[in-house]
């Protein structure tokens, strides 16, 4: 598969992607004699992978890390599933920094909503209860 359809079927630049491999978010993308990148499938696993955790928010630097252990071979596995495990915890604190966004937008829509049914806006009908401060506007 060219660069050009990889990116097509992940979204991602070619730039990003030849970026992905320079630094080692992915391994080196098989190549023809001529050397140009002929992506097989293995490739296409890697890229897949990476533009999923990355879309994520996963740190580069972990992909990085676990690419170098992949290279490894089997000794690394356990190491492998403790930065997954890891990449996972910065996901989840991710996710919960979009919630509480999320839950806040949804409680200023509803304030915004109601003042145009009424014709006041009143932000001292209580909080929207998410983690983020409460303030009034």
């Amino acid at each position: 598969m060219t660069i050009k359809e990889v990116c097509s079927r992940f979204g991602i630049s070619p730039d990003t992607l030849r970026y992905y491999e320079r630094v080692g978010v992915i391994p080196e993308v098989h190549r023809t004699a001529g050397g140009i990148r002929d992506y097989t499938d293995e490739d296409i696993g890697w890229v897949e992978t990476a533009a999923c955790f990355r879309s994520a928010g996963m740190p580069i630097e972990l992909l990085i890390e676990y690419v170098r252990l992949s290279k490894e071979g089997d000794g690394t596995i356990a190491a492998r599933c403790e930065l997954l495990k890891q990449a996972r915890e910065h996901i989840l604190a991710e996710r919960q920094k979009c919630d509480c966004a999320l839950e806040k937008m949804n409680y200023k829509i509803g304030v915004y909503e109601k003042a145009v049914q009424t014709g006041v806006l009143d932000w001292n009908n209580g909080a929207c209860g998410c983690k983020c401060n409460n303030d009034k506007e």
